[in-house]
């Protein structure tokens, strides 16, 4: 038996990336999933080349209404929501004296705004259900301490450790495990924005920080959105049943809590 037959999860920002590893890993191991994206043609293509395991809905997380229409369009598609991954973020890095209101309120409505009103509207449909679930937030290193290019991101991601912690404590007497992941560096194609950012910030040649930070990992290279998959296949798993509030490092050994 696989370890999540039966189940059914939305992932958040899954068209690409992390989440779509996310949303492989769940359909191998037997689950059902919603490719949930702001993209929705982007969402449709990941959903098509799952297979029949996964649907793609469209979803904001910025606004309420496509936050509620995703989750209620989901639960039309697959029945019921066992699983729910805060998967969708953004990243920007600047000065502290240039940040901008308009930066800061579009990565908070993101990063730490959507993460807490998606997990509200999955929540009241797990206590409605009365059969728990399991909640993942995605954290970051950068939430457990500051960079000096990166307060706004930082300051997100602190947020959603901080959010797991109260939600998790909240919702456990409803059976509804909320839990968190918190990577390191993860190579990719959003790694080209990030490296853009230290490029202009730093004076750095196109790709020096992504070689310096991979370098810098104690496993020796930057991660993979593969290697995040273990942790949340566990966290979603009945092995995770007694694992409450509580954010794990996945990240090569950058940093220990």
């Amino acid at each position: 038996m696989r370890r999540l037959d039966g189940k059914t999860a939305l992932i958040t920002g899954s068209a690409r990336g992390i989440g779509k590893a996310f949303a492989e890993a769940y359909v191998r191991e037997g689950a059902k999933v919603c490719i949930s994206d702001i993209n929705i043609d982007a969402a449709r293509k990941t959903a098509n080349e799952i297979g029949d395991s996964a649907v793609a809905v469209h979803m904001d997380v910025t606004k309420q209404e496509s936050i509620d229409a995703g989750v209620a369009e989901t639960i039309e598609k697959l029945g019921q929501i066992d699983i729910l991954i805060n998967n969708a973020a953004l990243f920007t890095a600047a000065p502290t004296v240039d940040i901008n209101r308009e930066d800061y309120d579009r990565v908070f409505a993101v990063n730490f705004s959507g993460s807490l009103f998606t997990l509200q509207a999955v929540a009241r449909h797990m206590i409605e259900r009365g059969q728990g679930g399991r909640i993942i937030n995605m954290a970051s290193q950068a939430g457990r301490r500051g960079e000096a290019l990166v307060a706004v991101y930082c300051a997100t991601k602190a947020a959603i450790i901080s959010m797991t912690q109260s939600t998790g404590l909240d919702l456990i007497k409803h059976g509804i495990n909320v839990n968190a992941i918190s990577p390191g560096v993860v190579d990719g194609e959003h790694w080209d924005g990030v490296d853009a950012f230290f490029a202009k910030y730093e004076n750095k040649a196109p790709g020096q920080k992504r070689k310096e930070v991979g370098e810098a990992v104690p496993f020796g290279r930057m991660g993979t959105a593969d290697d995040l998959t273990g942790m949340a296949v566990f966290l979603a798993s009945r092995d995770a049943e007694y694992v409450v509030a509580q954010t794990y490092n996945v990240d090569g050994g950058q940093w220990m809590s």
